[in-house]
């Protein structure tokens, strides 16, 4: 590989590794503090909690990914003006729909505990956390805007800063909060809720002195183009279909494990802060690649693109292996870490060995995830996750029956091999529609 490939590969994707393990970082701290208090319940109810949130904020992640891709297109196209325009689009659209969420918080609420079904203890737990965070949503999905506009102008370093800021700040709080003033679940919400409310203002700090430094104008009329704007609603119309499959994904799994118990729900719950911690560093990677292949595709240069493809999907490979070896060597002690209910530990430590398999099978549907959202090819992707999700479901109804859960994670096994295996059937056809511009030559990044 060329080294300086390398280097830029890591100049990306080193920072956001940083700032996307601090989120898996802040549910370990989340499961920990939740985790020593007398009961299972309680982990229960937090998991249950994030779930819904995941489901709600997840399933608006296309503020964050379709920001990316249109902002790198934007700058591989040399045009600041509509990089500028993109941050703008992103940042209404936040506001908009931060609103609703917090109008419809209540049935939004209910119907999320309905589909869970989670035990008469857990429930009413989930549901005050849920009352308490849901205000912090205009923040929350203005920061999903501002992140995918930091990924997608290539400045990670301000995206580090103010991940750094909003999870420590969580995570610090949740301590003092829930072991120290005893608050216990409602204390995980309002560390969070505090947490993301002030990391707004820290991200719209960052974004000020990159704006300058990009150049360009706000022109009201770019913002408002409509031909922009339809751009702007399908790509992120494809990412929501495509989300809420994924969503889907989890909240069956979480489902079913609730179905088998309090313990097995909370042993699941553990393994999942593993699957996030590796899926949030692996997808390092993948927003390094959303952003060298979102501005080779705007420049369109096809050699640019191969090699911001190699070079960070080795390095991606070669992450998830370590990740695999030390899932392997000290999976018990972190299960150890999360929990010190004694019948939970025990079925985690029966399940380990998914959480273990899970990164070298994942990696792939992240780093093409990265590479169709840096090209805007999200119709291709919302098609891919619909076709895994149905095929997540005949694995569910023919595995879990006999096996039980380990039917279960065997089923979700093969849902992120089938994400990568039909992104990477298409990629060929990707590669081939960026033209080769025989007058820009360019063998190294910028």
């Amino acid at each position: 590989m060329n080294t300086n490939w390398n280097r830029k590969t890591w100049q990306l994707a080193g920072p956001i590794i940083i700032s996307n393990i601090s989120v898996p970082m802040l549910g370990a701290v989340d499961t920990a503090v939740v985790g020593h208090l007398p009961g299972a319940h309680y982990l229960g109810a937090v998991a249950v909690g994030a779930l819904i949130f995941s489901i709600v904020y997840a399933s608006l992640n296309f503020l964050r990914m379709g920001t990316t891709g249109l902002t790198a297109q934007a700058l591989g196209a040399g045009d600041p003006d509509q990089i500028r325009s993109w941050l703008a689009r992103a940042c209404i659209l936040s506001i908009i729909l931060g609103a609703f969420l917090i109008l419809l918080h209540q049935p939004i609420g209910w119907a999320a505990l309905q589909i869970i079904s989670p035990s008469a203890k857990v429930a009413p737990l989930a549901q005050e956390y849920f009352q308490i965070r849901i205000w912090s949503a205009p923040a929350t999905l203005m920061n999903f805007a501002l992140l995918g506009w930091f990924f997608g102008i290539q400045n990670t370093r301000a995206a580090l800063y103010s991940q750094l800021y909003m999870n420590g700040a969580n995570i610090i709080l949740d301590i003092w909060f829930v072991t120290g003033l005893g608050w216990g679940v409602e204390g995980v919400a309002w560390a969070t809720l505090i947490s993301e409310v002030t990391a707004l203002g820290f991200a719209m700090y960052l974004a000020r002195n990159e704006l300058k430094r990009l150049g360009g104008k706000w022109q009201f009329h770019r913002i408002k183009d409509r031909s922009r704007l339809l751009l702007m609603f399908r790509v992120n119309r494809d990412i929501f279909v495509r989300s809420m499959f994924l969503q889907a994904s989890f909240v069956t799994f979480t489902s079913l494990s609730a179905r088998m118990g309090d313990t097995v729900l909370a042993a699941n719950s553990v393994l999942l802060i593993f699957q996030s911690i590796m899926a949030y560093a692996l997808d390092g990677f993948a927003n390094a690649v959303e952003a060298l292949a979102g501005e080779a595709y705007g420049a369109q240069n096809r050699a640019i693109f191969r090699k911001a493809v190699v070079a960070t999907s080795w390095w991606a490979l070669i992450f998830s292996l370590f990740f695999v070896v030390g899932y392997l060597v000290a999976g018990e002690q972190l299960v150890n870490l999360l929990t010190t209910v004694s019948e939970v530990r025990e079925q985690a430590m029966i399940y380990l060995i998914w959480a273990a398999i899970s990164p070298i099978v994942s990696v792939w549907s992240f780093q093409l995830d990265g590479i169709f959202i840096g090209t805007t090819r999200t119709a291709d992707m919302r098609n891919m996750m619909a076709l895994s999700f149905v095929i997540l479901w005949v694995a569910i109804a023919l595995l879990v029956p006999r096996h039980g859960n380990h039917g279960l994670w065997l089923a979700f096994t093969i849902f992120m091999a089938v994400r990568g295996v039909s992104l990477g059937v298409l990629y060929p056809r990707l590669e081939r529609s960026i033209e080769i511009s025989p007058e820009v030559v360019v063998d190294a990044p910028r």
